[in-house]
């Protein structure tokens, strides 16, 4: 009777443990300010999720989540722990106008004769 009580406790634990890993949030390392990626990375602290801002500012988004370890401070240990956490879509390109009239003019094909 204690083994299946053992079991039981076992399984619920392992569920609890399971759902919270699911439940972990996602951050967009590419456009997510400092306050964000300290509140989702692991290992983040407010000076660490202000380098990254500023390494981003400075060197453009980054193309992998590897490219994270470039930032003073950051790892690829730290890098590891939030592979499940980080995201990298780019920013949202700006929207084209709505308005012909206030779109810029297509340049005209050149003809030789």
């Amino acid at each position: 009777m204690k083994s299946i009580h053992l079991i039981l406790k076992s399984l619920v634990l392992s569920l609890l443990l399971a759902s919270t890993a699911w439940a972990a949030d996602k951050v967009n390392i590419n456009t997510a300010d400092a306050a964000a990626l300290e509140a989702v990375l692991v290992g983040v602290g407010p000076a660490k999720a202000q380098a990254i801002v500023d390494y981003r500012k400075a060197n453009g988004p980054f193309k992998s989540a590897e490219e994270l370890a470039m930032v003073k401070g950051i790892g690829l240990k730290t890098v590891e722990k939030n592979r499940d956490r980080i995201e990298l879509r780019a920013a949202a390109a700006p929207a084209a106008p709505k308005n012909a009239a206030t779109a810029p003019a297509q340049p005209r094909p050149v003809t030789r004769r």
